[in-house]
């Protein structure tokens, strides 16, 4: 399954500047997502990360991955359409390259317990199959 942005948009309550994600470009309920993120020089945070050098922040990275998650659960039918995503935990973090304009960022997200509405994943973020961030996600669901 894929999904284009306005697809995703249907999922996410998230909107510019802070939607993070383009596309998903897989889905498999019992075996995780992968999203994509197209990564420009416009994008608002390069202002000033760095202007001379710019690159990611690496909490938008985690942030663009739990938005893949998000999207994950909302796909598996867990969570009803009025309900909004809550990012609860970050373990594990690993900061392993930067990620600059131009690049396409693949998220890869596994989930590796369900439990009391609490959803944790393993995720991969990567740029042309290099590595450049990794993190266990905690999500949970609220009532708008």
């Amino acid at each position: 399954m894929e999904l284009n942005i306005l697809e995703i948009m249907k999922y996410l309550p998230h909107r510019y500047p802070f939607l993070l994600i383009d596309r998903i470009v897989s889905f498999d309920a019992d075996k995780g997502i992968v999203g994509q993120k197209c990564v420009t020089i416009n994008e608002p945070f390069f202002q000033g990360h760095f202007p001379e050098h710019p690159i990611m922040p690496g909490v938008l990275i985690l942030e663009a991955m739990a938005q893949v998650g998000g999207v994950y659960a909302y796909l598996r039918k867990d969570v009803d359409e009025d309900k909004v995503p809550y990012f609860v935990g970050i373990d594990k973090a690993k900061f392993r390259r930067p990620v600059m304009p131009g690049d396409l960022l693949t998220i890869e997200l596994e989930l590796l317990s369900l439990r009391r509405g609490i959803y944790t994943f393993s995720g991969k973020a990567l740029v042309a199959d290099k590595l450049v961030t990794e993190a266990e996600l905690k999500a949970t669901f609220a009532p708008k």
